[in-house]
């Protein structure tokens, strides 16, 4: 059997700007307008990455105090070097058992992170845990299934018409609760009430095929990872057929969409 997890390596702070952060950032933007906080509230951000959404919160929530907690060391370390805010602590810990005090958040976020962390009950028990009465969960996922990650789709299009056993690796089978219906049940499952779902749509352009492509090689994230695997051949193989098969537009710039589910519920 295939371990379709070998290749979530997110390690490398600065690949994964490259790959995932700089489209990461537009959505939390629009993440963040649509939760419409008051300011000064405690928040806490489960894996937080290289700090992208810890960034938006910064600067247009305005918290009272932001805790973010992270198990990759490599990601601390970029985010705290890049946010000096004063508000803002980054905590070394796990989703599944959170190194923070009972009832002690009025948020409790994540950007990108639930559908990768492998038990997705026992966290959000954890954060019902850290969450005050009334308190809100509000998160975002990519849409897996419905190709919501336009330049992933491709990527795997392509690489499974090449290597067929490629198809147990993509985000699209791995993680196919990605959608409203199956996140509502999750997260009522986990004794949430006032569920909401809604779209974030934007989309990612990239200024020529070499930027679409480079990412894809640094081995930050598992289409990275997976890449990274490949023999050369292959690898040139995978690219040359990418190239063919993506439209850039007359400046020799590509587009492809993005679209990501906002939850928000509360205990």
């Amino acid at each position: 059997m295939v371990d379709t997890a070998r290749h979530d390596a997110w390690s490398s702070g600065d690949s994964y700007e490259l790959y995932m952060g700089r489209w990461s950032r537009r959505i939390a933007e629009r993440f963040l307008d649509l939760v419409a906080a008051k300011p000064g509230l405690d928040w806490v951000e489960v894996g937080c990455g290289t700090g992208a959404l810890s960034s938006a919160i910064l600067s247009r929530a305005a918290p009272a105090r932001l805790t973010a907690v992270e198990p990759s060391a490599a990601f601390l370390a970029t985010a705290r070097a890049a946010i000096s805010d004063p508000r803002a602590s980054f905590v070394a810990g796990d989703a599944q058992a959170l190194p923070l005090p009972d009832a002690s958040a009025d948020i409790l976020t994540l950007g990108l992170v639930l559908n990768f962390i492998p038990d997705r009950a026992q966290a959000l028990a954890e954060m019902r845990r850290v969450l005050r009465p009334g308190g809100r969960l509000a998160f975002y996922v990519w849409d897996y299934p419905g190709g919501g990650v336009g330049f992933i789709r491709a990527f795997w299009t392509a690489a499974v018409a090449l290597d067929p056993g490629a198809a147990e690796l993509t985000e699209t089978g791995r993680f196919p609760f990605c959608t409203p219906e199956g996140l509502t049940e999750m997260v009522r499952s986990a004794g949430f009430r006032d569920i909401t779902v809604t779209a974030i749509t934007d989309a990612a352009t990239f200024s020529d095929f070499a930027d679409f492509w480079r990412p894809f090689t640094l081995g930050a994230g598992p289409a990275p990872g997976y890449c990274a695997s490949l023999p050369e051949a292959s690898r040139e193989q995978l690219r040359q057929r990418l190239a063919a098969e993506l439209s850039p537009g007359p400046d020799g710039a590509i587009t492809l969409p993005l679209r990501a589910w906002a939850v928000q519920a509360r205990i």
